[in-house]
Protein backbone atom coordinates (compact mmCIF):
# COMPACT_ATOMS: atom_id res chain seq x y z
CA UNK A 1 0.00 0.00 0.00
CA UNK A 2 2.81 2.39 0.77
CA UNK A 3 5.19 1.57 -2.10
CA UNK A 4 3.67 3.03 -5.31
CA UNK A 5 7.14 3.41 -6.84
CA UNK A 6 8.41 -0.10 -6.04
CA UNK A 7 10.03 -1.81 -9.06
CA UNK A 8 11.02 -5.24 -7.69
CA UNK A 9 9.41 -7.50 -5.05
CA UNK A 10 10.85 -10.89 -3.99
CA UNK A 11 8.55 -13.06 -1.86
CA UNK A 12 10.09 -16.44 -2.74
CA UNK A 13 10.39 -19.15 -0.07
CA UNK A 14 7.37 -17.99 1.93
CA UNK A 15 4.39 -20.25 2.69
CA UNK A 16 1.78 -18.16 0.96
CA UNK A 17 -0.39 -21.08 -0.33
CA UNK A 18 -2.74 -18.62 -2.05
CA UNK A 19 -2.76 -14.99 -3.08
CA UNK A 20 -5.73 -12.72 -2.41
CA UNK A 21 -7.46 -10.92 -5.28
CA UNK A 22 -5.85 -7.58 -6.22
CA UNK A 23 -3.24 -7.96 -3.48
CA UNK A 24 -0.70 -6.09 -5.66
CA UNK A 25 -3.09 -3.51 -7.13
CA UNK A 26 -1.28 -0.52 -5.49
CA UNK A 27 2.09 -1.48 -6.99
CA UNK A 28 1.50 0.12 -10.36
CA UNK A 29 5.23 0.60 -11.04
CA UNK A 30 6.24 -2.98 -10.20
CA UNK A 31 8.40 -4.61 -12.90
CA UNK A 32 9.57 -7.88 -11.28
CA UNK A 33 7.60 -10.15 -8.95
CA UNK A 34 9.13 -13.34 -7.56
CA UNK A 35 6.76 -15.70 -5.75
CA UNK A 36 8.73 -18.90 -6.33
CA UNK A 37 8.73 -21.85 -3.90
CA UNK A 38 5.71 -20.53 -1.99
CA UNK A 39 3.60 -23.75 -2.24
CA UNK A 40 0.92 -21.84 -4.16
CA UNK A 41 -1.85 -24.18 -5.29
CA UNK A 42 -4.30 -21.72 -6.81
CA UNK A 43 -4.24 -18.27 -8.34
CA UNK A 44 -7.33 -16.09 -8.29
CA UNK A 45 -8.28 -14.55 -11.60
CA UNK A 46 -7.70 -11.04 -10.15
CA UNK A 47 -4.50 -11.83 -8.25
CA UNK A 48 -2.29 -9.72 -10.53
CA UNK A 49 -4.80 -6.98 -11.17
CA UNK A 50 -3.18 -3.56 -11.53
CA UNK A 51 0.26 -4.84 -12.61
CA UNK A 52 0.22 -3.35 -16.11
CA UNK A 53 3.95 -2.55 -15.89
CA UNK A 54 5.07 -6.02 -14.78
CA UNK A 55 7.79 -7.47 -17.03
CA UNK A 56 8.91 -10.60 -15.13
CA UNK A 57 6.74 -13.03 -13.16
CA UNK A 58 8.46 -15.98 -11.44
CA UNK A 59 6.12 -18.79 -10.29
CA UNK A 60 8.45 -21.80 -10.36
CA UNK A 61 8.49 -24.56 -7.71
CA UNK A 62 4.87 -24.16 -6.72
CA UNK A 63 1.87 -26.54 -6.89
CA UNK A 64 -0.21 -24.93 -9.62
CA UNK A 65 -2.37 -27.46 -11.48
CA UNK A 66 -4.07 -25.08 -13.91
CA UNK A 67 -4.03 -21.52 -15.15
CA UNK A 68 -7.28 -19.69 -15.84
CA UNK A 69 -7.55 -17.40 -18.83
CA UNK A 70 -8.32 -14.14 -16.94
CA UNK A 71 -5.02 -14.66 -15.11
CA UNK A 72 -3.15 -13.23 -18.14
CA UNK A 73 -5.45 -10.34 -18.96
CA UNK A 74 -3.94 -7.69 -16.63
CA UNK A 75 -0.36 -8.63 -17.59
CA UNK A 76 -0.18 -6.63 -20.80
CA UNK A 77 3.54 -5.80 -20.56
CA UNK A 78 4.75 -9.25 -19.46
CA UNK A 79 8.02 -10.37 -21.12
CA UNK A 80 9.17 -13.34 -18.99
CA UNK A 81 6.95 -16.00 -17.37
CA UNK A 82 8.51 -18.83 -15.35
CA UNK A 83 6.16 -21.77 -14.63
CA UNK A 84 8.75 -24.50 -14.16
CA UNK A 85 8.33 -27.37 -11.70
CA UNK A 86 4.66 -26.94 -10.96
CA UNK A 87 1.84 -29.53 -11.20
CA UNK A 88 0.53 -28.53 -14.61
CA UNK A 89 -0.95 -31.49 -16.54
CA UNK A 90 -2.29 -29.74 -19.61
CA UNK A 91 -3.06 -26.32 -21.05
CA UNK A 92 -5.99 -25.31 -23.22
CA UNK A 93 -5.71 -23.62 -26.57
CA UNK A 94 -7.06 -20.22 -25.40
CA UNK A 95 -4.48 -19.96 -22.63
CA UNK A 96 -1.73 -20.81 -25.10
CA UNK A 97 -3.05 -18.14 -27.45
CA UNK A 98 -2.79 -15.50 -24.72
CA UNK A 99 0.74 -16.67 -23.95
CA UNK A 100 1.75 -15.94 -27.53
CA UNK A 101 2.32 -12.30 -26.54
CA UNK A 102 4.94 -13.32 -23.95
CA UNK A 103 8.36 -13.63 -25.61
CA UNK A 104 9.87 -16.01 -23.01
CA UNK A 105 7.88 -18.75 -21.28
CA UNK A 106 9.39 -21.64 -19.29
CA UNK A 107 7.19 -24.75 -18.87
CA UNK A 108 9.60 -27.63 -18.30
CA UNK A 109 9.50 -29.73 -15.12
CA UNK A 110 5.71 -30.14 -15.10
CA UNK A 111 4.08 -33.61 -15.24
CA UNK A 112 2.60 -33.12 -18.70
CA UNK A 113 0.14 -35.77 -19.88
CA UNK A 114 0.87 -36.49 -23.54
CA UNK A 115 -2.53 -37.53 -24.89
CA UNK A 116 -4.73 -36.10 -27.61
CA UNK A 117 -5.66 -33.14 -25.34
CA UNK A 118 -1.99 -32.09 -25.43
CA UNK A 119 -2.09 -31.55 -29.20
CA UNK A 120 -2.47 -27.71 -28.93
CA UNK A 121 0.48 -27.62 -26.51
CA UNK A 122 2.51 -29.81 -28.88
CA UNK A 123 1.85 -27.40 -31.76
CA UNK A 124 2.62 -24.37 -29.60
CA UNK A 125 5.95 -25.83 -28.45
CA UNK A 126 6.84 -26.87 -32.00
CA UNK A 127 6.32 -23.29 -33.23
CA UNK A 128 8.62 -22.04 -30.47
CA UNK A 129 11.14 -24.86 -30.96
CA UNK A 130 11.00 -25.68 -27.23
CA UNK A 131 12.51 -29.16 -27.08
CA UNK A 132 13.16 -29.28 -23.33
CA UNK A 133 9.48 -29.71 -22.37
CA UNK A 134 9.03 -33.47 -21.94
CA UNK A 135 6.21 -35.92 -21.24
CA UNK A 136 5.62 -37.44 -17.78
CA UNK A 137 2.85 -39.81 -18.86
CA UNK A 138 1.92 -42.22 -20.34
CA UNK A 139 4.92 -44.39 -19.39
CA UNK A 140 5.80 -45.22 -23.01
CA UNK A 141 6.29 -41.50 -23.76
CA UNK A 142 8.06 -40.57 -20.52
CA UNK A 143 10.99 -38.22 -21.09
CA UNK A 144 10.23 -37.60 -24.77
CA UNK A 145 10.04 -34.04 -26.02
CA UNK A 146 6.46 -32.98 -26.66
CA UNK A 147 7.44 -30.84 -29.64
CA UNK A 148 9.01 -33.86 -31.33
CA UNK A 149 5.81 -35.93 -31.19
CA UNK A 150 3.09 -36.05 -33.81
CA UNK A 151 -0.67 -36.54 -33.58
CA UNK A 152 -0.44 -40.34 -33.84
CA UNK A 153 2.02 -40.48 -30.96
CA UNK A 154 -0.46 -38.49 -28.88
CA UNK A 155 -3.23 -41.02 -29.70
CA UNK A 156 -5.24 -38.67 -31.91
CA UNK A 157 -7.08 -40.44 -34.71
CA UNK A 158 -6.33 -38.72 -37.98
CA UNK A 159 -9.14 -38.56 -40.53
CA UNK A 160 -7.94 -39.79 -43.90
CA UNK A 161 -9.64 -38.76 -47.10
CA UNK A 162 -9.73 -40.91 -50.20
CA UNK A 163 -10.46 -39.88 -53.81
CA UNK A 164 -13.97 -40.38 -55.09
CA UNK A 165 -12.98 -43.10 -57.56
CA UNK A 166 -11.23 -45.27 -54.97
CA UNK A 167 -12.17 -48.94 -55.12
CA UNK A 168 -13.37 -50.90 -52.07
CA UNK A 169 -10.31 -53.15 -52.30
CA UNK A 170 -7.95 -50.20 -51.87
CA UNK A 171 -9.65 -49.21 -48.60
CA UNK A 172 -8.37 -52.37 -46.90
CA UNK A 173 -4.83 -50.99 -47.01
CA UNK A 174 -5.66 -48.28 -44.47
CA UNK A 175 -4.29 -48.76 -40.99
CA UNK A 176 -6.56 -49.68 -38.09
CA UNK A 177 -5.62 -46.46 -36.26
CA UNK A 178 -7.19 -44.26 -38.93
CA UNK A 179 -10.81 -43.30 -39.09
CA UNK A 180 -11.75 -43.64 -42.73
CA UNK A 181 -14.88 -42.31 -44.35
CA UNK A 182 -15.82 -44.69 -47.16
CA UNK A 183 -17.60 -43.01 -50.07
CA UNK A 184 -20.90 -44.76 -50.74
CA UNK A 185 -22.00 -44.10 -54.31
CA UNK A 186 -23.16 -40.61 -55.08
CA UNK A 187 -25.76 -40.23 -52.35
CA UNK A 188 -24.24 -37.02 -51.12
CA UNK A 189 -24.47 -35.46 -54.57
CA UNK A 190 -28.05 -36.45 -55.40
CA UNK A 191 -29.64 -33.15 -54.42
CA UNK A 192 -28.55 -31.25 -57.59
CA UNK A 193 -30.29 -33.88 -59.72
CA UNK A 194 -33.45 -33.57 -57.61
CA UNK A 195 -33.47 -29.79 -57.98
CA UNK A 196 -32.95 -30.08 -61.75
CA UNK A 197 -35.82 -32.56 -62.04
CA UNK A 198 -38.19 -30.29 -60.10
CA UNK A 199 -37.26 -27.24 -62.19
CA UNK A 200 -37.78 -29.17 -65.43
CA UNK A 201 -41.17 -30.51 -64.32
CA UNK A 202 -42.39 -27.05 -63.29
CA UNK A 203 -41.20 -25.52 -66.58
CA UNK A 204 -43.01 -28.18 -68.65
CA UNK A 205 -46.23 -27.65 -66.65
CA UNK A 206 -46.13 -23.90 -67.22
CA UNK A 207 -45.50 -24.40 -70.95
CA UNK A 208 -48.46 -26.81 -71.31
CA UNK A 209 -50.74 -24.39 -69.45
CA UNK A 210 -49.73 -21.53 -71.75
CA UNK A 211 -50.38 -23.60 -74.89
CA UNK A 212 -53.83 -24.67 -73.64
CA UNK A 213 -54.70 -21.09 -72.77
CA UNK A 214 -53.67 -19.87 -76.23
CA UNK A 215 -55.88 -22.51 -77.92
CA UNK A 216 -58.84 -21.53 -75.74
CA UNK A 217 -58.39 -17.85 -76.52
CA UNK A 218 -58.19 -18.61 -80.26
CA UNK A 219 -61.40 -20.65 -80.10
CA UNK A 220 -63.26 -17.88 -78.27
CA UNK A 221 -61.99 -15.34 -80.77
CA UNK A 222 -63.25 -17.40 -83.74
CA UNK A 223 -66.66 -18.01 -82.12
CA UNK A 224 -67.29 -14.29 -81.66
CA UNK A 225 -65.93 -13.21 -85.04
CA UNK A 226 -69.12 -12.69 -87.23
CA UNK A 227 -69.23 -11.65 -90.85
CA UNK A 228 -72.12 -9.76 -92.52
CA UNK A 229 -73.98 -11.41 -95.44
CA UNK A 230 -73.00 -10.04 -98.88
CA UNK A 231 -75.35 -7.52 -100.47
CA UNK A 232 -76.53 -8.64 -103.95
CA UNK A 233 -78.82 -7.07 -106.51
CA UNK A 234 -81.29 -8.71 -108.92
CA UNK A 235 -79.27 -7.57 -111.95
CA UNK A 236 -76.91 -10.36 -112.95
CA UNK A 237 -78.18 -12.49 -110.01
CA UNK A 238 -79.41 -16.06 -109.96
CA UNK A 239 -82.77 -17.25 -111.45
CA UNK A 240 -84.48 -17.09 -108.04
CA UNK A 241 -83.83 -13.36 -107.82
CA UNK A 242 -84.98 -12.80 -111.48
CA UNK A 243 -88.27 -14.68 -110.90
CA UNK A 244 -89.07 -12.63 -107.84
CA UNK A 245 -88.19 -9.31 -109.45
CA UNK A 246 -90.57 -6.86 -111.20
CA UNK A 247 -91.28 -7.80 -114.84
CA UNK A 248 -90.83 -4.55 -116.68
CA UNK A 249 -92.43 -5.85 -119.92
CA UNK A 250 -95.68 -7.23 -118.39
CA UNK A 251 -96.33 -4.59 -115.79
CA UNK A 252 -95.44 -1.70 -117.99
CA UNK A 253 -93.12 -0.20 -115.52
CA UNK A 254 -89.84 1.02 -116.89
CA UNK A 255 -86.50 1.13 -115.25
CA UNK A 256 -87.93 -0.23 -112.06
CA UNK A 257 -85.54 -1.21 -109.32
CA UNK A 258 -85.92 -4.66 -107.81
CA UNK A 259 -85.82 -5.32 -104.13
CA UNK A 260 -82.58 -6.84 -102.95
CA UNK A 261 -83.02 -10.46 -101.98
CA UNK A 262 -80.20 -12.44 -100.40
CA UNK A 263 -78.81 -15.17 -102.59
CA UNK A 264 -78.94 -18.86 -101.79
CA UNK A 265 -75.22 -19.04 -101.42
CA UNK A 266 -75.35 -16.09 -99.06
CA UNK A 267 -77.94 -17.89 -96.93
CA UNK A 268 -75.63 -20.84 -96.58
CA UNK A 269 -72.62 -18.78 -95.49
CA UNK A 270 -72.54 -19.13 -91.77
CA UNK A 271 -69.91 -19.04 -89.10
CA UNK A 272 -68.77 -22.02 -87.13
CA UNK A 273 -70.95 -21.05 -84.17
CA UNK A 274 -74.20 -21.07 -86.23
CA UNK A 275 -75.05 -17.37 -85.99
CA UNK A 276 -76.00 -15.29 -89.05
CA UNK A 277 -75.77 -11.57 -88.98
CA UNK A 278 -78.73 -9.93 -90.80
CA UNK A 279 -78.44 -7.03 -93.20
CA UNK A 280 -80.74 -4.38 -91.91
CA UNK A 281 -82.21 -1.76 -94.24
CA UNK A 282 -82.08 1.68 -92.85
CA UNK A 283 -85.52 3.38 -92.49
CA UNK A 284 -84.36 6.37 -94.54
CA UNK A 285 -83.41 4.18 -97.50
CA UNK A 286 -86.74 2.30 -97.37
CA UNK A 287 -88.75 5.57 -97.39
CA UNK A 288 -86.67 6.86 -100.28
CA UNK A 289 -87.38 3.71 -102.34
CA UNK A 290 -91.15 3.91 -101.61
CA UNK A 291 -91.25 7.57 -102.73
CA UNK A 292 -89.44 6.70 -105.98
CA UNK A 293 -91.87 3.84 -106.70
CA UNK A 294 -94.84 6.11 -106.01
CA UNK A 295 -93.50 8.75 -108.42
CA UNK A 296 -92.96 6.13 -111.16
CA UNK A 297 -96.49 4.78 -110.66
CA UNK A 298 -98.01 8.26 -110.95
CA UNK A 299 -95.99 8.96 -114.14
CA UNK A 300 -97.32 5.75 -115.80
CA UNK A 301 -100.91 6.55 -114.87
CA UNK A 302 -100.66 10.02 -116.30
CA UNK A 303 -99.45 8.61 -119.61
Amino acid sequence: MYFPSLHSLNLSGNALLTLSPAVFSNLGALRLLDVSSCSITHLHTDTFKGLESLHTLLLRNNSLQELEVPFFLPLRGLLHLDLRSNALLSMDALTLQLMEAVPEVQLDGNPWVCDCAAHPLQQWLKDRQAMQVTCASPPELWGQGIAALDSQDLGCQKKQRFPRDVSPGQLTTATHNDTTTVPVGKGGRSWPYLVGFLVTAISISILVALVAKCKLCHKNFVSYHHRPLPETSSIGGNPLEEGLGWDRGSSGWGDGESHPIPSVTGLQAEDDDGFIEDNYIQPSEQMQEEEEEEEERESHLSV
